[in-house]
């Protein structure tokens, strides 16, 4: 299986969560759209068709392939990955 390259997955999941952002405070068709996008994309990288699932995949990828910390380090608070 092909692992999606973590620097890429990191970059979606910030796309996405400024889109979602964005949609919130002023909805937007063509973010909309944009976000769709992303969503899609992020499901196919993670090989799911839930973008909930695909977030918490991409969390855990980012987990793996980033160098352990102390829980001191990260401040401890199970913030995910994506934000």
């Amino acid at each position: 299986m092909l692992v999606p390259n973590p620097k890429t997955v990191r970059q979606l999941l910030t796309r996405h969560a400024t889109l979602r952002i964005a949609q919130a405070e002023r909805h937007s068709p063509a973010a909309e759209r944009e976000l769709e996008d992303v969503a899609y994309t992020l499901c196919v990288m993670m090989a799911t068709s839930r973008i909930d699932e695909a977030i918490a995949r991409a969390d855990a990828l980012l987990a793996r392939s980033t160098p352990s910390r102390t829980p001191e380090g990260d401040g401890g608070n199970g913030l995910s990955l994506a934000v």
